[in-house]
């Protein structure tokens, strides 16, 4: 069962970054390539779905394996919270990293514990 609990966490960190990806890469792109700026925005979409293929690649997989009604640990809600509070640890991560100057305020961190008890709250019997 734990296996299950790890596999699971570890199919949605990699999910949730080819996700931050699909939705905020483009921006870093264009900062890297301004002439990106001029390509039609139906090829931006269609780029950031491509990424999207590769979220729900990982994604599917970790809520079958996670799933109490396939044999995991977890229940669809607790599935749902621990899902948010990842996208929002590795949505932090990349902003830090690769969105460097991107600030980081006191109540983004308020907001991020806000997350955190959420999944605790999740978890109580």
């Amino acid at each position: 069962m734990i296996s299950r609990a790890i596999g699971t966490i570890a199919l949605l960190c990699v999910s949730n970054t080819f996700m931050t990806f699909a939705w905020y890469g483009n921006l870093k792109m264009q900062q890297i390539h301004p002439q990106i700026k001029d390509w039609p925005l139906i090829l931006i979409i269609l780029m950031s779905w491509g990424i999207a293929f590769f979220e729900y690649s990982f994604m599917v997989p970790a809520n079958r394996i996670g799933s109490q009604i396939n044999g995991g640990p977890f229940s669809l809600m607790q599935l749902k919270v621990i899902q948010e509070g990842i996208s929002l640890i590795i949505f932090t991560l990349i902003v830090a990293l690769v969105f460097k100057g991107e600030p980081i305020h006191w109540n983004h961190i308020a907001a991020f514990a806000c997350i955190v008890l959420a999944v605790f709250f999740a978890f109580l019997k």
